[in-house]
């Protein structure tokens, strides 16, 4: 068979695959079109989540009419007036998406230069339909109607227009937040769903997120090494059950990085349940050069220099502000509900009593018994001091204990109100962090191995691990290269109890490919101490005295990260006196 070239119809309609995915696919490159336009005010109106009808009208510079003629060919651009293409500072450069849009669907492009004419061209799936004079003002309005319609193998893959209508939001949201400078409008069906008043990017990403973020968010701003990290994250009692809250931008440009969605994953370890996900508007300014934005044709997809320090930055900056804010919790201040009453036989009159000093082998199970000798003796060391209880409120910010609930409850006065601490998951949280100080403050408990067990495991994969020899003993497991594809484990760490060597040390290698580092030891290691501080702590049922209520009050108030348990749950809630007084009717 011979050779041909392919007509440019074809071609295009090729590249629209990649450029062209869906209704929310070609919103994003109009969008992007007129931010680098220079627009003050972008209009996007829907029908049917953008099956039948997109239209993009803004008030940038808009385009000639031999402009316009020229923006329709490939690779034909205004944003690289040099070839610097590591130097990118626009949202687009490749020249593909007005042509890519053009071959699948029918396009009409109207735009006017100030002082100028305006001037209309039309495209019916690749083909040329006509063009003349428009009335306009200075901008660009463009309308893509029936997307895919003349490529049935394409349309029948998009989703309901309730799907693509939530996906083109969520496009417009991540626009909007990178360019907190211009107005938006969003229509569908007819129905005003947004209208954004340019603002400062705090107040543009809580408008566009949850207005509950100004109470329970956490401002970032740090830099390192050339690198400058914004935004707001949530408090970890203030999270989703879905990830579908985290925008991360570079450079203003959104992106859906693995890199960094690992890195805000990893900031919140052992601060948030597995399945729960927090809030997140991150902005990364780094140097040009440093970040590589030609990895994919919808320029979703960036590449760094040096991928170890930006993760290290996002880590250490999110992890910084996390603890600077660990006593606060997103239930701190309850709104005030109705009270049901119930009779006193519906309580229970007889909680199982416990003794404080109880020996460990009465808490802990046998299954992480020796798991917890690892560690020391912290779980019941004493870490407060315990004052007995006094009629007037000293200035703590937990207040003084008046008493227990349900002996699972905790209630203190305090200046400004009344708190509650739920007991078992105060202690879970102040157990780790000291089982947490244990192992960072002296070296880990190792097992050595009798016989160093032999790994086999790729060539690439040894380097890895060989290269990250020193980190990785520091942590507890040593590691020395026996051959080409061959790794000893002489030692593990001793919390780890029995585990397979091999499926470690390659979910190691894998790690450090990815994200440049090795996180699952640590997070294996942070997981046996939540799972041994859950088993050792302060069950729920247990009568305190007031002393030892005071003395867990006083230690909670000095405990990093103390706001909530090793699952994400509150440790502690506070009702106002403004919100009592409601209860009774005073206000």
């Amino acid at each position: 068979m011979s050779i041909r070239r392919l007509p440019p119809e074809l071609i295009n309609r090729i590249a629209a695959g990649e450029v062209v995915e869906r209704p929310a696919s070609a919103l994003k490159e109009l969008v992007e079109n007129s931010l680098d336009a220079g627009a003050s005010q972008v209009s996007v109106r829907l029908s049917a989540g953008g099956l039948e009808l997109i239209e993009v009208a803004d008030d940038g510079s808009g385009m000639a009419a031999g402009d316009l003629r020229l923006a329709l060919e490939r690779h034909a651009t205004s944003k690289l007036p040099g070839d610097a293409i590591d130097r990118v500072a626009s949202f687009g450069f490749r020249g593909e998406a007005l042509p890519s849009i053009a071959s699948v669907s029918l396009l009409t492009i109207e735009s006017r230069v100030s002082g100028a004419d305006g001037w209309r061209i039309q495209i019916d799936h690749g083909e040329f339909m006509g063009e003349g004079p428009a009335a306009l003002p200075p901008g660009t309005r463009i309308r893509v109607e029936q997307l895919f319609e003349k490529v049935p193998a394409r349309r029948k893959f998009l989703r309901s227009p309730r799907a693509e209508y939530a996906a083109c939001l969520d496009t417009v949201k991540r626009l909007a937040m990178a360019r907190s400078d211009v107005a938006f409008t969003f229509d569908h069906d007819g129905r005003r769903i947004l209208t954004l008043q340019p603002a400062e990017p705090p107040a543009r990403v809580a408008e566009l997120l949850s207005h509950e973020l100004n109470r329970h968010g956490v401002g970032i701003d740090c830099e390192r090494e050339g690198l400058r990290l914004t935004g707001v994250i949530s408090l970890p009692t203030f999270n989703r059950g879905v990830a579908d809250q985290q925008y991360l931008f570079v450079n203003n440009r959104p992106v859906k990085d693995r890199l960094l969605v690992g890195a805000l994953r990893a900031a919140y370890r052992d601060l948030i349940a597995r399945d729960r996900h927090p809030i997140a508007a991150l902005f990364l300014d780094a140097p040009l050069d440093e970040v590589d934005v030609n990895v994919h044709p919808a320029k979703t997809e960036v590449r760094f220099r040096d991928p170890a320090s930006v993760r290290g930055l996002i880590v250490g900056g999110l992890r910084r502000a996390l603890d600077g804010e660990s006593q606060r919790s997103a239930a701190r201040e309850q709104v005030a509900a109705a009270v049901n009453w119930t009779s006193g036989s519906t309580a229970d009159a007889t909680p199982q009593r416990r003794l404080w000093n109880a020996p460990r082998s009465a808490i802990l199970p046998e299954s992480v018994r020796e798991q917890a000798a690892a560690f020391g003796d912290v779980l019941f060391a004493p870490q407060g001091r315990a004052e007995e209880a006094v009629q007037e409120v000293r200035s703590y910010p937990l207040g003084v204990a008046r008493g227990q609930v349900a002996a699972t409850y905790i209630v203190a006065e305090a200046e400004d109100g009344l708190v509650i601490v739920d007991q078992h998951a105060a202690h879970e949280r102040l157990v780790l962090e000291r089982m947490r100080a244990a192992r960072e403050g002296s070296d880990i408990s190792r097992q050595t191995m009798l016989i160093p067990e032999v790994v086999e495991l790729e060539e690439p994969d040894c380097d890895r691990l060989e290269a990250a020899a020193a980190e990785l003993e520091a942590m507890g497991l040593d590691l020395e290269r026996f051959g080409p594809t061959t790794m000893l484990v002489r030692a593990v760490p001793a919390a780890l109890g029995h585990t397979n060597a091999s499926a470690l040390l390659s979910d190691l290698a894998g790690e450090i490919a990815e994200l440049g580092g090795a996180l699952s030891l640590r997070d294996k290691l942070d997981h046996v101490a939540a799972t041994i501080a859950c088993h050792g702590s302060v069950r729920a049922g247990r009568v305190l005295s007031v002393a030892e209520m005071n003395a867990l009050l006083r230690e909670m108030e000095v405990t990093p990260r103390s706001g909530q348990c090793n699952h994400g749950r509150p440790t502690w809630v506070k009702l106002g006196h403004g919100e009592i007084e409601k209860l009774f009717g005073r206000k």
